[in-house]
């Protein structure tokens, strides 16, 4: 069954979808347009329904209203289990793998990339966005990420290192990258697992 026939409106299941598989990520509404490819107007109007049954936070921050999903909720923890794009056990006890936003960014450069790290790291919060390891030897990977800072709608600190530069880093426990384990993680992907 699509989702929008269960939420009665396709934009607002777009929208749960992007705050619970995300619960640690804000966003503002235009980042949400380009995001969930729906008309600011429908957004706008699906955001004050979600905040009028309290299933989303909002706040300002220089300028800007963002809006993420309300964890305390009493819904909230089966809006994740529905939206959640960690492995969830199914009825016949198969893993089913959620979809997440940054499988798409990936597609384009996952022969180049061994890894990537995905922090929430707040507004005005020290720290990097995104750790890229992979071939960056023809800057695709560089050119990958400005596209990506586009899309999210917002400058990004990211940071890009080989995998043999990434392995001794981990190697020696670098004080860069246990700098960046004490951020929160939103996303992963990691398929030579290296993380």
């Amino acid at each position: 069954m699509p989702l929008e026939k269960l939420f009665g409106s396709k934009t607002r299941a777009k929208l749960l979808a992007l705050f619970f598989s995300n619960p640690d990520e804000s966003y503002y509404v235009r980042q949400m347009t380009r995001l969930i490819e729906e008309q600011i107007n429908s957004i706008r109007r699906e955001l004050s329904n979600l905040n009028s049954l309290g299933l989303v936070n909002i706040e300002n921050y220089e300028n800007k209203v963002y809006y993420s999903a309300n964890m305390k909720h009493p819904f909230a923890r089966p809006m994740t289990e529905i939206f959640s794009r960690k492995p969830v056990a199914s009825t016949n006890d198969k893993s089913v793998e959620r979809h997440s936003v940054w499988d798409d960014y990936v597609k384009p450069v996952e022969n180049l990339l061994s890894a990537l790290v995905v922090t929430n790291r707040a507004p005005g919060q020290e720290g990097l966005d995104l750790l890229i390891v992979g071939d960056d030897y023809q800057k695709r990977l560089t050119r990958w990420a400005e596209l990506v800072e586009k899309k999210q709608g917002k400058p990004l600190n990211y940071a890009i290192m080989s995998r043999e530069d990434y392995l001794y880093r981990k190697s020696v426990r670098d004080r860069f990258l246990a700098d960046l384990w004490t951020l929160k993680i939103s996303d992963k992907y990691d398929p030579d697992k290296i993380l």
